[in-house]
C-alpha cells in the first residue's frame, strides 16, 4: 500500500498555523454570510480562469466570467469548451458531495471525463491511458518530466486510494491530504491528457469532502498561475529523486502547496475583516448584518480611510446618482455600522463602534 512520506517541519506548521487563524476570521466574520454567494463566484470564476489558463488557455478573466455565466464569447472554441467543462467540473464536485461518494479510482474517471469532454475522443475521456506520454519543454522539446509506465498506473491508482481510505489518512489535515493528493496524480499522470486540472479538481474534492472548503471563499490556482515556475519547481524538487513515486519525500512540494493555500486565505481573511468592520458588530446585533454590494464597498472604504465626506463616498461608487449613494449612507447609519460627525457641508461620515 502506498504511504507518503514528507516531514512536518516548521516552515509548513507556520502555513498551516496562518490558515486555521484566516479559517478562524472568515468562518466567524460577521457580516460575511450574507454574500457567500458573491464570494463564491468570485472563487469559482478565479478557479476556472486560472486552472484552464496554466494549461495554456487564452482567454481573459472577464471572458472566462461571462462563459461561466452563459454568455457567447468569441475565442478559439478549444478555449470556449476548457472553461464550459471546467464549470461542469465545480457543479460535479458538488453533486458528488452531495450524493456523499468517497475517494475512488470511479470518482477520480468521472471528475476526468467531464474535464475533458469533447476535447479529446470519447473513448480516452475518463478512461485510464494506455500509452506512454512524457511532458515536453515548450520551444525546445526537450522531456521535463516522463510518468509511470500505463501499465503501472492502475496499480498505482489502486494503491493510491487504499491508502487515501485508510485510517493513517484520515488523521492527516486536509490540507496536507488535498497537497499529497494533488503531487500523486499528477506524478501518476494517469491519463493522456487533462491530469493537471484534475489533479487539482481532486484536490478541491478533498477539501469539500473533509468540510475544510472555508465556505468556499478562495481559489488557489491562481497563486499557482501567477508564479507557474515556482508551481514547476515545486514538482521537479520532488520528481527528480527518485523513479518510484512511493519513494520519494514530499516536504518541499508540500512547504509549497501550504504557503501558496495561506497566501490565499490571508488575502481573504483580510478582504472579509474590511467588509466585517468590527467582530463587536455581530455582539451588537446579535448575528449577521446583511448589506448590499453597495454598502459593502462603502464600508471597506471607511475601513480603510477612518473618514470620509461625501465627495469621498461618491467617488466609491461612481455608476449610481448621489441620491442613491445616500440612501444607501442613511440604511447604514439607521443600522449603526456609520455615523456622521459634524452638521455642516464639510461633515464627515465614519464607521461607528460599540462605545
Amino acid at each position: 500500500m502506498y504511504s507518503p512520506h514528507y516531514s512536518i517541519n516548521n516552515k509548513i506548521l507556520k502555513n498551516i498555523g496562518e490558515i486555521e487563524a484566516a479559517r478562524e476570521v472568515i468562518e466567524n466574520a460577521p457580516l460575511v454570510p450574507s454574500f457567500e454567494k458573491e464570494f463564491q463566484t468570485d472563487a469559482v470564476v478565479r478557479t476556472i480562469y486560472h486552472s484552464t489558463h496554466i494549461e495554456g488557455n487564452d482567454l481573459t478573466l472577464l471572458q472566462t466570467k461571462k462563459i461561466i455565466e452563459g454568455e457567447n464569447v468569441y475565442g478559439k472554441p478549444r478555449d470556449v469548451q476548457e472553461v464550459i467543462n471546467y464549470r461542469n467540473v465545480v457543479h460535479l464536485l458538488d453533486e458528488l458531495i452531495e450524493k456523499n461518494m468517497g475517494y475512488s479510482s470511479d470518482v477520480l474517471r468521472r471528475i476526468h471525463a467531464a474535464t475533458v469532454y469533447r476535447l479529446v475522443p470519447d473513448e480516452k475521456a475518463g478512461v485510464l491511458r494506455n500509452s506512454q506520454v512524457v511532458v515536453k519543454e515548450e520551444g525546445t522539446d526537450k522531456v521535463i518530466f516522463s510518468p509511470p509506465s500505463f501499465v503501472e498506473v492502475p496499480y498505482l491508482l489502486d494503491d493510491f486510494f487504499v491508502w487515501l481510505n485508510s485510517n493513517e489518512a484520515k488523521e492527516i489535515h486536509p490540507i496536507i491530504l488535498a497537497g499529497i493528493t494533488h503531487y500523486v496524480l499528477v506524478a501518476i499522470h494517469p491519463f493522456v491528457e487533462g491530469n493537471g486540472r484534475t489533479a487539482r479538481a481532486f484536490a478541491s474534492f478533498i477539501l469539500l469532502h473533509e468540510k475544510y472548503d472555508i465556505k468556499r471563499f478562495f481559489a488557489i490556482e491562481e497563486h499557482f498561475d501567477r508564479d507557474l515556475a515556482a508551481y514547476y519547481e515545486a514538482f521537479t524538487k520532488v520528481d527528480s529523486q527518485s523513479p518510484n513515486i512511493a519513494a520519494r519525500d514530499l516536504t518541499a512540494w508540500l512547504e509549497y502547496f501550504t504557503q501558496t493555500v495561506a497566501v490565499e486565505l490571508v488575502k481573504i481573511k483580510e478582504k472579509v475583516r474590511k467588509i466585517s468592520v468590527d467582530i463587536r458588530l455581530k455582539v451588537k446585533y446579535g448575528g449577521q448584518v446583511a448589506l448590499s454590494e453597495r454598502q459593502m464597498r462603502l464600508v471597506e472604504f471607511l475601513t480603510d480611510q477612518k473618514a470620509a465626506v461625501m465627495q469621498d463616498l461618491r467617488k466609491v461608487l461612481p455608476m449610481v446618482s448621489e441620491d442613491t449613494v445616500l440612501r444607501d449612507i442613511n440604511d447604514l447609519k439607521k443600522k449603526g455600522i456609520i455615523k456622521k460627525e459634524g452638521q455642516t457641508k464639510a461633515s464627515r461620515y465614519v464607521v461607528a463602534t460599540n462605545e
